[in-house]
């Protein structure tokens, strides 16, 4: 009976040094477990944070893109309002360079006209100026051509209509006759 106790204790001890070592082991792979699900964490993580930092600059991006698209939008509209006076401003100007016996209707149109040019400018409207300039196609349209010696080549002699820029970008060419050497 000894013997058998001492058979039947044997396999109790072992299951105890082998349960004594599951539970040693169990805490510690369970560490291990935890630290590979926060090493998972942390890359999800910084994948996320990665993932809004990109979207926050896409969003910048499109923020940025649609203001200069609506700032394109307004300068376009604006230029086609400005486009759309200018023959009137050029009625204008030819009213002034008329002679007439009406002192006060002529000042009458000269401050109509002074008016419309300051409001015009202050839009950004800017005449081209074409005095004693070289002709340049982007911003005169050559309508005729003088062989002479009296003036440099492609010159420009003379303006038949006015040319302006609006905010920097060609409105309307100016109309010029230009110098060519003999």
């Amino acid at each position: 009976m000894t013997e058998s106790n001492f058979d039947t204790a044997k396999p109790d001890t072992a299951q105890t040094d082998s349960e004594t070592q599951d539970a040693a082991l169990e805490p510690l792979a369970r560490i291990e477990f935890l630290e590979q699900e926060l090493a998972k964490l942390e890359t999800e993580k910084q994948d996320l944070l990665r993932l809004a930092q990109s979207r926050q600059a896409e969003f910048e991006n499109f923020r940025r893109r649609s203001e200069r698209e609506r700032q394109e939008t307004v300068d376009i509209a604006a230029a086609d309002a400005v486009k759309t006076l200018l023959p009137v401003f050029d009625d204008f100007e030819r009213a002034l360079a008329v002679e007439t016996a009406d002192a006060n209707y002529a000042k009458g149109v000269q401050l109509i006209h002074n008016r419309l040019k300051e409001t015009l400018e202050k839009m950004g409207l800017e005449a081209i100026d074409t005095t004693g300039k070289i002709f340049d196609p982007n911003l005169h349209h050559g309508i005729d051509m003088v062989e002479t010696d009296e003036a440099e080549d492609q010159s420009i002699l003379a303006e038949f209509q006015k040319g302006y820029t609006f905010r920097n970008k060609l409105l309307r060419p100016s109309m010029v006759r230009v110098a060519v050497k003999k």
